[in-house]
């Protein structure tokens, strides 16, 4: 008998699902049930007012959205900290019933399909506060350097929706959306888009509107308030030109104007690699944040001082700034091309990852590249699997979805041992899956197909398996000729990638298998035999015959 999942999750509290422990609530979050696939939102209009004062918000969110399949009952999602005054649809207040961090509203009737519908939520309170965001996401109120009331959002992981009212799912991007936000007069209120108005209200506060006029992950909505000042700049591509703005905050303004510099020539690389910076119409812009970055949708946020690397750390000598080449990799890979399930996450951060590898070398050479990646590599943790759980708002390992997918999209490219179709595959898969959503399943079957190798069990093997793989490799002298004996582990019984040794700076390339395969190599001691470390992503063991 096939158990409805969604009423599994009803009637059991807690549930474990690949050896974790899971919630309704979690499922709530996480998984798109009947009462959520019935919908399809069009556009948001959020609304609000920010008091520094308290820290809190009020203000209303208006949804359009269009009927798909007629239901009565349907699922939003709002912080359970946050209090919603009241649901007006078709100038009639709707029941609602709230659960955890999602509420229910009740239609009188059915919806008519293929109908465009709007709703307004009318809500209030004080969102939660982040401990360490951008990791752990919500508002950041503070004082800059000059003392004036500053205000940032991180909500990657917890969601839009722990500070406004959403259909609070990967699955369901707006077409567009509008922001509102009321502000103290003297302060700036910037997010995603172009601005669309500015005006005051009255000798204390302003009114300003945002406009996105794309497709966005909710996450990716951002508010900023503060003391900014504008630089603004232009890039120009096939005799069209791209507006760029930076934020900042007032007194940073020629450190900014000399940091940036790189933005451009980062910009040129990217549209070489991929194409066009996919929001043109939007324009591009960093925003300058008191948290370390985020790939907010067309206003980037920006935190790391000004300073190359990771704060100035990260990686050593080299002489472009981390945070903004990761997270303007993310318009390309997370915004431009999305997953519908944060358990796929990786999709957005290993090619992100990846990027800044594929940057470096564009910009520095393939060697560089190659040292780029191993520091990448040390990173590596192989805590749990790259893949999280669907469907319960659960991502995979927080820091292999980065590294360890760089890597395995790195070992891939070397079994290609193409580069002109290597970089024509990426290329055209994210033109292929420009503001689409995806699978991994997607990702797994264009680049088979297009490199013409069964990729399957290397991606599963690293996404799947929060082990790396190992070769199992022992010698045997054969009359002073060392023979080399080399397979895959037992769990790699499928794993079908290669992997590369050299013998006096000559380079072979090996296919182990599930049993052992031996090579003469012509050498007289093992020593002479180099498993290189700079092309395939394994660990090796050395094979103890019984």
């Amino acid at each position: 008998m096939k158990l409805n999942l969604y009423f599994f999750f009803f009637f059991f509290s807690k549930y474990s699902l690949f050896g974790q422990i899971f919630s309704y609530e979690d499922s709530l979050r996480g998984f798109l049930n009947e009462d959520r696939k019935w919908f399809d939102v069009k556009y948001y209009d959020l609304s609000l007012d920010v008091n520094f004062n308290n820290r809190s918000i009020s203000g209303y969110n208006d949804i359009f959205f269009n009927v798909i399949d007629s239901k009565c009952v349907m699922q939003m999602d709002l912080d359970k900290k946050l209090k919603i005054d009241s649901v007006v649809f078709n100038n009639n207040k709707l029941e609602f019933r709230r659960e955890f961090n999602s509420f229910f509203l009740t239609f009188s009737k059915k919806l008519e399909v293929n109908k465009n519908y709007k709703l307004r939520i009318y809500y209030r309170g004080s969102p939660k506060e982040a401990i360490n965001p951008p990791w752990d996401g919500g508002f950041v109120w503070l004082k800059d350097h000059n003392n004036f009331n500053w205000l940032g959002v991180a909500c990657q992981g917890v969601g839009a929706s722990i500070w406004w009212p959403c259909k609070d799912h990967l699955s369901d991007k707006p077409d567009s959306m509008r922001v509102t936000c009321k502000i103290p007069k003297k302060l700036k209120f910037i997010s995603n888009g172009n601005i669309e108005s500015d005006s005051l209200i009255n000798d204390k506060k302003r009114q300003i509107t945002w406009k996105i006029s794309y497709p966005i992950n909710i996450y990716n909505v951002s508010l900023n308030v503060g003391n900014y000042v504008n630089i603004n700049d232009m890039y120009y591509s096939d005799n069209d030109s791209l507006v760029i703005d930076y934020y900042v905050i007032e007194g940073n303004e020629n450190k900014a104007f000399n940091h940036f510099k790189q933005v451009k020539p980062m910009l040129k690389v990217y549209e070489e690699l991929f194409d066009k910076y996919p929001f043109w119409d939007d324009g591009f812009a960093l925003i300058e944040s008191s948290y370390l970055g985020m790939e907010h949708q067309s206003g980037i946020a920006y935190g790391n001082d000004f300073k190359n690397g990771y704060l100035g750390k990260y990686p050593k000598n080299i002489d472009f700034d981390f945070i903004i080449i990761h997270e303007s990799a993310h318009e390309y890979w997370g915004n431009s091309v999305s997953v519908d399930d944060i358990s796929e996450l990786w999709i957005h951060e290993s090619f992100a990852t990846y990027t800044e590898a594929l940057f470096v070398e564009k910009k520095y050479g393939f060697e560089s590249m190659l040292d780029y990646l191993l520091y990448q590599k040390k990173l590596i943790k192989n805590d749990k699997p790259v893949i999280g759980v669907h469907g319960v708002n659960s991502s995979g390992s927080k820091i292999d979805m980065y590294y360890k997918g760089s890597w395995m999209l790195h070992s891939i490219r070397n079994i290609v041992l193409n580069d002109i179709l290597w970089f024509k595959t990426i290329k055209d898969f994210y033109n292929f899956c420009k503001f689409k959503i995806i699978s991994t399943e997607d990702v797994i079957n264009y680049f088979s197909k297009k490199l013409e190798y069964n990729l399957e069990p290397i991606f599963l093997k690293f996404l799947k398996s929060k082990n790396l793989p190992v070769l199992e490799y022992y010698f045997e002298n054969n009359n002073n000729n060392f023979v080399l004996n080399y397979k895959w582990d037992i769990e790699s019984k499928n794993f079908n990638m290669p992997i590369s040794i050299s013998i006096d700076g000559q380079r072979i390339l090996l296919f182990p298998g599930s049993e052992f395969k031996k090579i003469s190599l012509n050498i007289k001691a093992e020593s002479q035999c180099n498993f290189e470390n700079n092309y395939f992503l394994y660990e090796k063991s050395k094979y103890k015959k019984h």
